[in-house]
């Protein structure tokens, strides 16, 4: 197993916000957290990669126990992250975001830096573009980009579709689904958990801190309990077929002046703020 969680617990201050979350991710994986805000799935993400500090539990990464490592570390050894509100730097150019990825190796990043540009046309397209003055569709790629550029053995993606429009959601999950075909497992949490229980292999549903369900996601499209809290009620046609075929990333977007429109402020990180008592 690449990467297990055990009974983690995690305080804000008295605040429980994980109450013992056990979870794994093989090799290979896409695993999705999936819950209502406050469920515990920003947290544990954090916790994973070393921003949140553990009070009871630990978690072991590619065969090593991580509980105490320093986050800077965990990038080091394999562990990269997207987080919840993209967290770009909105002075610098769309290659210097990339770059600031690969601050903590050695080698050459061009190879990686060429795959980010691959993946993102978009990013080729605005690479010397401040990123401050980029879509929210482009930022995100961005910080995706960013995150790839550390070549990371897991990639952890807090809530990759926030604040896009439909055509740029399709195309987000898309990319994620290619990232995963190119070898890197994936955890990811997603407020929209139709999507992402469409790409995933495995799921776990999060309430307050616990894990209540767990899964093969295709499993969890069809329970009724997860589709009257998380689908609307009803297994839509959208979740009854299998996700699309990637779209060119660099395809125009229809409502990218209404629901994209340029985000230099940027939701900050954690606002899920996942405290629960």
């Amino acid at each position: 197993m690449l990467l297990e969680i055990r009974d983690i617990h995690v305080h804000y201050g008295k605040i429980a916000a994980l109450k013992g979350i056990t979870a794994s991710v093989d090799e290979g994986e896409i695993v999705t957290l999936i819950g209502a805000n406050g469920a515990g799935k920003t947290t544990t993400l954090k916790t994973i990669s070393g921003l949140r500090s553990l009070t009871r539990g630990s978690i072991e990464f590619d065969g090593r126990d991580i509980s105490k490592m320093p986050g800077h570390k965990r990038v080091l050894a394999g562990i990269g992250q997207s987080p919840e509100g993209r967290g770009i730097f909105p002075g610098m150019s769309v290659e210097e975001n990339l770059l600031m990825g690969a601050f903590s190796r050695k080698d050459d990043a061009s190879k990686e830096l060429a795959e980010a540009y691959e993946l993102f046309p978009r990013l080729a397209e605005r690479k010397t573009q401040a990123g401050g003055t980029m879509s929210g569709g482009e930022q995100q790629m961005l910080a995706i980009g960013r995150a790839l550029m550390a070549k990371p053995k897991v990639l952890l993606l807090d809530e990759p579709s926030m604040g896009l429009a439909p055509m740029l959601v399709q195309q987000i999950f898309s990319i994620i689904q290619e990232i995963n075909r190119r070898g890197t497992t994936v955890l990811l949490v997603e407020q929209n958990a139709q999507q992402a229980l469409q790409i995933a292999h495995r799921a776990y549903v999060l309430e307050t801190g616990r894990v209540v369900k767990s899964a093969p996601a295709s499993r969890l499209l069809d329970d009724p309990e997860v589709r009257a809290a998380y689908l609307g009620g009803e297994l839509g046609e959208a979740a009854a077929s299998p996700a699309a075929a990637p779209a060119p990333v660099d395809a125009p977007d229809p409502g990218a002046t209404v629901t994209d429109a340029p985000a230099s402020g940027a939701a900050p990180e954690g606002s899920e703020e996942d405290a629960s008592s």
